[in-house]
């Protein structure tokens, strides 16, 4: 007999997993399955932005997260290019990750790969009641106005199980089967490098001399890469972009695969070593650099979050914090369909909102990967570079969730100069005892106003909305009237102010509700 669910998530890697803890969030029971064993096995999507921990905040995970963070990196480190690890510093990003964002956020940027964070999330979305099914494969599928029917198999042996779903989340990276199933076409510079991660070990805190590196790019003849190390300095990784011969001329080395004796070369001259230097490689993961775009993130009743959805080189560490970010989007929205609190048409806003900013998010990293990585590849038609802030926090929403975003086009705005504005992130303030403006956000539209709003209180209890009031401060820090009110969405993103000749309260919340 089949097996009813809400939702269907496919893929438990970081995005699935971060889909189970909103929609467990939310309440809304669910099925995960993954088909691999259990979590990553190695230590990918290292950084981590200021926006995704505000995510795990809002999941009750912030504290956990950054523990285990703890566990496996030296935090606030910089970002420099090398010639070597022994040798010349070229150029430094950032001296200090968090250095002038700490005002920002109640949150700050941390370095976790994905064996320390996925299991903080898989244990949260089990505690939280999610269905998790580990090596266990999607089959096929097949959808109707109804919903999805999908065929899972356990990997181990067993029998295949039918499982029915209201809605489908495709979390299940960048060669997506589900993705191809659909027919969903990817747009951008499509692949541009074939690249080797190379997994090794070797005591390297001589080279370190002290210093406190989270990403260190390698600039030489020979290849061009990057390096993270363990907390310990005796174990990292060298992610290798591309490789040259003698002459300097781009050979053919990683479209095959490298014998462990290519691979230590690589890592010895990239630490700057001779070959006494003892080191040992464990693993080597092979991948392409590509930028690229999914033609449109939703097909009925299925959605395509992260990798799924859009593919970026790491330069920036842009790409598993997009993900996050689709899966807050999209989660809340569900919720409040499931939850018959709003009509179907709410869930076309999540390619509107997410579609644009991936694609520009996609294009910022492929971005700094010609400028800090391979200065040779087409620069032709570059897009701006933006300041990382605006793209971690900065996001301009317009879409059927928001009214009133204004049209001036701006996809993203500068975090340090808030506007609070619809459509955009509700800025960050304290307001006391480590509460943040941005914890005022529920699991329905919330309505903020200053103090003496009895009117409004009244208007959002007539509604059954959850309401806060905000001290003259915080009211003027966010650039509203004292007798101004707006209406803060699950996401902590702006979604109506009043003034300016906009709908009222009642009629702001009957045309969100609808989509």
């Amino acid at each position: 007999m089949a097996e009813q669910v809400p939702v269907l998530i496919v893929g438990g890697s970081l995005v699935g997993l971060s889909a189970s803890v909103l929609l467990g969030r939310h309440g809304v029971p669910h099925m995960l399955v993954e088909q691999h064993h259990g979590t990553a096995i190695h230590p990918r999507a290292a950084a981590f932005h200021q926006r995704t921990l505000e995510i795990f905040r809002y999941a009750g995970i912030q504290q956990a997260v950054e523990r285990a963070a703890e566990r496996e990196f030296v935090q606030n480190g910089a970002i420099i290019a090398v010639e070597s690890l022994g040798g010349r510093e070229r150029v430094s990003f950032y001296d200090n990750v968090n250095a002038g964002v700490e005002d920002l956020s109640p949150t700050r940027r941390l370095f976790i790969t994905q064996i320390g964070l996925e299991p903080v999330l898989r244990a949260r979305a089990a505690e939280l009641g999610a269905d998790l099914r580990y090596a266990t494969e999607l089959v096929a599928f097949t959808q109707n106005d109804e919903g999805v029917e999908a065929v899972i198999r356990p990997r181990d042996g067993g029998p295949e199980q039918i499982v029915r779903a209201r809605y489908m989340i495709a979390a299940d990276g960048t060669h997506s089967p589900v993705r191809k199933a659909l027919g969903i076409a990817m747009e951008g510079r499509g692949e541009f490098a074939r690249c080797a991660t190379i997994y090794f070990r070797a005591d390297v805190r001589g080279l370190l001399r002290g210093r406190n590196l989270s990403v260190i790019y390698v600039n030489q003849p020979r290849q061009l890469a990057f390096f993270r190390f363990s907390i310990l300095g005796d174990a990292g990784f060298l992610a290798v972009f591309k490789t040259f011969d003698a002459r300097g001329n781009r050979d053919r080395m990683l479209e095959r695969a490298l014998s462990p004796e290519e691979a230590a070369s690589l890592v010895r001259s990239a630490l700057g070593v001779d070959g006494s230097f003892g080191l040992s490689i464990e693993n080597i993961q092979y991948w392409a650099a590509t930028a690229a775009t999914a033609a449109t993130f939703r097909k009925g009743n299925v959605f395509l979050a992260g990798d799924a959805a859009h593919v970026m080189p790491p330069t920036g560490g842009f790409g598993g914090n997009t993900g996050v970010a689709d899966a807050h989007n999209l989660a809340w929205k569900i919720a409040m369909v499931l939850r018959g609190e709003a009509g179907p048409a709410l869930l076309d806003s999540y390619e509107a909102e997410r579609r644009p900013i991936a694609e520009m998010t996609v294009e910022q990293a492929y971005r700094r990967y010609v400028d800090r990585v391979d200065q040779s590849l087409p620069s032709d038609g570059l897009a701006s570079e933006l300041v990382d802030t605006a793209i971690e926090l900065g996001a301009v929403y317009r879409s059927s969730a928001v009214i009133g975003a204004g049209r001036d086009g701006a996809i993203v705005e500068p975090p340090e100069e808030p506007s609070a504005r619809p459509g955009t992130r509700l800025p960050h303030i304290w307001l006391g005892e480590g509460l943040s403006t941005l914890d005022l956000a529920g699991d329905g539209f919330v309505l903020l106003t200053g103090q003496g709003g009895a009117d409004w209180i009244a208007a959002a209890e007539g509604e059954g909305l959850g309401h806060h009031e905000l001290p003259d401060a915080v009211v003027a820090a966010l650039g509203l009237d004292r007798g101004a009110a707006l209406l803060l969405r699950p996401d902590g993103v702006i979604a109506w102010r009043s003034g300016g000749g906009g709908p009222a309260l009642g009629d702001a919340l009957r045309s969100l509700r609808a989509g």
